[in-house]
């Protein structure tokens, strides 16, 4: 046990204050924002954007320009979804929870790999000596870009991608020395299953009741 606390306090040792308590901040609501998520709650919006945009400004400083990227794309992607679910009609959303139809699932391919080009250019255009980790980066960049348009929609297959990245993701901010930010991903996880779930369960009841 002692060596979990040792793995997630050694990563600090030399971090200033200031940004354990941003990582610390960006923790408490990027888990807020996948609970809100997962109870089909709008404030997965603002709490959201709240974690993505301090986490954008740590990986610039730590020169992850992969995950800065996606993670600027959030904050940005966030607006969009914040205003898709809260539009109604007759009081009920307009946007409601589905499956990915053959175009949006063309549409989620085509995301994916624009995505994968486009983060891979960013880290050649730095000159940046592309090695194993940069290439997970770049991958889960992709998987992530969908993800969160596919939520944005409210479709059931953006929890399944949310799944995929976070356990890819998981072993990668370790490697980084990003204890802080691998636990999260790690109860990310967790809850992205409990939101197939839930979400799967609403979609059922919602097509036996049609």
């Amino acid at each position: 046990m002692n060596h979990i606390f040792d793995f997630f306090l050694d990563a600090y040792q030399n971090t200033p204050t200031n940004q354990i308590v941003l990582e610390a901040v960006a923790f408490v609501f990027g888990i807020a924002s996948v609970w809100y998520a997962k109870k089909e709650n709008i404030l997965v919006y603002p709490t959201g954007i709240i974690c993505t945009v301090i986490t954008v400004y740590l990986l610039y400083i730590n020169k992850y320009l992969g995950d800065m990227m996606m993670n600027f794309y959030y904050s940005v992607m966030s607006i969009y979804g914040w205003w898709n679910w809260a539009r109604k009609k007759e009081d009920k959303p307009v946007v409601p929870i589905s499956r990915t139809n053959s175009k949006e699932k063309i549409i989620g391919v085509i995301f994916f790999l624009v995505t994968m080009i486009v983060t891979y250019a960013v880290y050649k255009a730095y000159d940046y000596d592309m090695q194993v980790p940069n290439y997970i980066d770049v991958v889960t960049s992709g998987i992530f870009f969908t993800a969160m348009w596919y939520m944005a929609n409210k479709k059931l297959e953006n929890w399944t991608l949310w799944i995929i990245g976070d356990i890819i993701t998981i072993p990668l901010y370790a490697y980084r020395g990003l204890g802080m930010l691998s636990l999260q991903y790690l109860i990310f996880t967790i809850l992205a299953i409990q939101g197939y779930i839930a979400w799967k369960k609403s979609l059922n009841s919602n097509q036996a009741t049609a």
